[in-house]
């Protein structure tokens, strides 16, 4: 397994822009398919997108497609999710997720990731 930090949440306003970082330790994060998901209280982890190991590959979730990117830099250990004209719903708490083996077909599956990092608590205020 891969150990995961996210960082980079906060408090913006609605229309505003975050971007996440999650740094990986312990192995190289090139050979991993990495995905982003989010929990809003009371509600089930979601999938956000997921991103391929060369970074030539990313899908989303119809809500944030459009809004969000992200991007990875295997050179730095680091894939982030940029996070433009945030909404009050797009309040969770973020989490990466790392997979050396996942399939393309079951990127959204939260239960086919083995590594997550802790989470970052993001709030988009109206």
């Amino acid at each position: 397994q891969v150990q995961l930090v996210e960082s980079g949440g906060g408090l913006v306003q609605a229309g505003g822009s975050l971007r996440l970082s999650c740094a990986a330790s312990g192995r190289t994060l090139s050979g991993y398919v990495m995905g982003w998901f989010r929990q809003a209280p009371g509600k089930e982890r979601a999938f956000v997108g997921a991103v391929s190991r060369s970074g030539g590959i990313t899908y989303y979730a119809d809500s944030v497609k459009g809004r969000f990117t992200i991007s990875r830099d295997n050179a730095k250990n680091t894939v982030y999710l940029q996070m433009n004209s945030l909404k009050p719903e797009d309040t969770a708490v973020y989490y990466c997720a790392a997979d050396a083996r996942i399939l393309l077909r079951k990127w959204v599956l939260k239960d086919e990731y083995d590594s997550w990092g802790q989470g970052t608590q993001v709030t988009v205020s109206s």
